[in-house]
């Protein structure tokens, strides 16, 4: 006899994977609603880092996990600062649009590598997933956290440095504030009179 999935009837599912696409989707439906709403979504990011310093400074520990977190979020940093076809990689191959070098070039977007949802999205998932770890004694390795700040002041100095070097060298800046706005002329058109 033929199985209902060969007639192409229904297929009956699990019970517990059907929840959890329900709640997927549910998941997914929050964060469609979240994403007009930057300022909002980076306050809560904002206040995310704060209840996780401030936890930090409360609890005087999980030095290694603030440590680890403070590198992340500067990856992401980058990621968010570097265009998407970086053009110190480019060889000519064609493949997609590349930065203008000279300023006789064509106009093109500034597209990120990491747009600014995901890097919002990643902050905050990180942020989230260091506070539940410092709920446990386990990642609370003793260590001299002086020593720690001074690693990631020397790192991100480093890291910075060698992006606005790469940025100066390509002509790109990766915001839009203080960017010529061009204005529409068609709308200073005069109206013949009859």
């Amino acid at each position: 006899m033929m199985q209902d999935e060969d007639l192409g009837g229904p297929t009956k599912r699990n019970p517990v994977m059907q929840a959890f696409i329900r709640i997927s989707q549910i998941y997914q439906g929050y964060l469609d609603l979240w994403t007009p709403h930057t300022i909002s979504r980076w306050i809560f990011a904002g206040f995310l880092v704060l209840l996780f310093i401030l936890r930090i400074l409360i609890a005087q520990g999980w030095y290694i996990i603030i440590y680890a977190l403070g590198i992340y979020h500067l990856n992401l940093f980058i990621g968010f600062l570097t265009p998407k076809s970086d053009p110190a990689m480019d060889y000519d191959d064609g493949e997609g649009p590349e930065l203008p070098t000279k300023a006789n070039e064509e106009f093109r977007p500034f597209i990120r590598r990491l747009p600014e949802f995901k890097f919002w999205y990643s902050v905050t998932k990180s942020t989230i997933i260091a506070l539940f770890c410092t709920m446990f004694e386990l990642f609370n390795i003793p260590v001299f956290w002086p020593i720690l700040v001074m690693y990631f002041i020397t790192l991100f100095c480093i890291t910075m440095k060698r992006q606005i070097k790469h940025m100066i060298k390509y002509r790109y800046l990766p915001f839009t504030h203080g960017k010529p706005k061009y204005q529409n002329h068609d709308g200073n058109m005069r109206v013949p009179a009859k």
